[in-house]
């Protein structure tokens, strides 16, 4: 169900005071599909030929700090105010009022906060790994997860400028995106105490059957070219969002949304992991108009379970296409 590269438009879209770079496969209804961390457009391949094949307008971007887009310096320009502008900008642009949004891992945190921003532009939500976390009135987002989980979160250790970067060029950028993209842990991602995430992820000596090796290199290529600064500074940005979102505390997201999760997600079976969250009363309360699928995979679960997962979303926007 891959494709090749060639079948895929590219372009470059000044949107928001920057340059993003798309990549865009067919005719129809707009469907974004934002990627995660450490990702690019292409962790969506399967899904923009899918889509396409099925009569949307398939649209993948690196978002901000990834790729091919511009990456501002300042992990002050990562916020959900500003990605979530990016993407309104590329709605505009290819003239529609409305999107459909797909986003996994990143993507789908910042795919909340564009559903709970701005309503009016999402016709309907799929959100892949990460589901709707409420604000915490009294506690900063880093600190609250220092406390549940201790210092050596992935969260945690990319907070500090440089360091996760010091730790991750000791490795080429093929056998970091290994590490993480064919990561079995099923934990919450930390390190034992005094080593680095990057070093505490194991290198698998052999691929599975969802991802190639060249498949891979067209991620450690993009990350070669970019470096990782851009990626983690979504992570810097989390306290400063935790300040901007006091506004929408209590808020609820309105869109019609289906949350997919593999169930050997980090961290989904952990006791107050993810599953006990996504079954449990609240987040129901703050999604009302909500479906929860649960699959046998990992993080990447769009990469590996390519099709069950573009199956899943196609019938959720066929479903609101309808309505």
């Amino acid at each position: 169900m891959a494709m090749s590269m060639s079948e895929v438009n590219h372009q470059r879209i000044k949107t928001n005071g920057i340059w993003l770079h798309i990549a865009e496969h067919g005719t129809g209804p707009l469907v974004l599909l934002l990627h995660g961390f450490p990702e690019i457009w292409y962790s969506w391949r399967h899904q923009l030929k899918y889509l396409a094949n099925h009569g949307y307008h398939a649209v993948a971007p690196d978002l901000r700090g990834y790729g091919d887009s511009d990456s501002p310096i300042s992990p002050s320009s990562y916020t959900f105010m500003h990605v979530v502008g990016d993407l309104l900008g590329l709605i505009d642009h290819f003239g529609e009022h409305q999107a459909f949004v797909v986003g996994d891992d990143w993507g789908a945190n910042i795919g909340w906060h564009m559903s709970l921003f701005r309503p009016d532009r999402v016709k309907g939500f799929v959100a892949i790994g990460v589901p709707y976390f409420p604000r915490i009135p009294t506690i900063k987002t880093v600190e609250a997860i220092r406390m549940a989980y201790g210092d050596n979160t992935h969260i945690s250790q990319f907070q500090e400028p440089g360091r996760a970067e010091r730790a991750f060029a000791r490795y080429d950028c093929l056998t970091v995106m290994k590490k993480f993209m064919l990561a079995t842990w099923t934990e919450f991602l930390a390190a034992p105490p005094g080593m680095e995430i990057i070093d505490f992820l194991p290198t698998p000596s052999a691929l599975p059957s969802w991802i190639t090796e060249e498949e891979l290199m067209v991620f450690a290529d993009k990350f070669q070219e970019s470096g990782f600064t851009g990626a983690f500074n979504y992570y810097r940005a989390m306290d400063l969002n935790w300040e901007l979102l006091a506004p929408w505390e209590g808020s609820k997201i309105t869109v019609p949304t289906k949350f997919i999760a593999g169930e050997r997600d980090f961290g989904f079976k952990s006791s107050g992991g993810t599953k006990d969250y996504v079954e449990g009363d609240l987040f129901k309360s703050l999604v009302p108009n909500l479906e929860v699928v649960i699959m046998d995979g990992h993080h990447f679960i769009h990469q590996e379970k390519a099709q069950q997962v573009s199956d899943e979303i196609l019938s959720f926007i066929r479903k609101l296409s309808s309505d």
